[in-house]
């Protein structure tokens, strides 16, 4: 459309999360991730049961999102604490936001730039919704592993110094 100006993303910001995923899985679960071909979200549903989101400060600004299916994220929750665990018990949710933790943590320390990282929030349910950036485009970074299917979903931008 005449006038509108199109969403604009650095793109190293995203291959810092494809190294940190395939890291942090390989390193901390001990299951290797495939990466499939990062695309910009339409909607605002998530693409999984289990979410935990991650938010970013300082010369970040925004979100990221790890999504899993419940067998999925019972599956890997399992390898990462070395015991099953229900997804009703808080362990279970605390194992899946360190999960994203360390993926963003890793993916922060390639940056480059002074940003901070919060405190993972855990959603479980279908149909959720997610807050996120409008002016920068949501990229979803499909993966797949031994566990089955989840995805992380990345949603920031720089904002230069604070």
């Amino acid at each position: 459309m005449p006038g509108v100006q199109p969403l604009q993303f650095d793109a190293s910001l995203v291959v810092a999360f494809v190294r940190s995923i395939k890291n942090v899985l390989s390193t901390m679960v001990s299951i290797e991730a495939t990466v499939g071909k990062p695309y910009i979200k339409e909607g605002e549903k998530p693409g999984h049961d289990v979410s935990s989101i991650v938010g970013f400060s300082g010369e970040v600004k925004g979100n990221v999102v790890v999504s899993f299916g419940m067998d999925t994220a019972l599956k890997v929750v399992e390898t990462f604490c070395g015991m099953p665990l229900d997804a009703t018990s808080d362990d279970f949710a605390d194992a899946v936001g360190e999960l994203c933790n360390m993926i963003a943590g890793n993916a922060k320390k390639d940056f480059g730039l002074n940003a901070g990282i919060g405190i993972p929030s855990v959603v479980i349910g279908s149909n959720h919704t997610i807050a996120r950036l409008r002016d920068v485009p949501c990229i979803v970074i499909p993966c797949t592993c031994s566990a089955g299917d989840f995805c992380v979903e990345v949603n920031i931008k720089q904002i230069g110094n604070n």
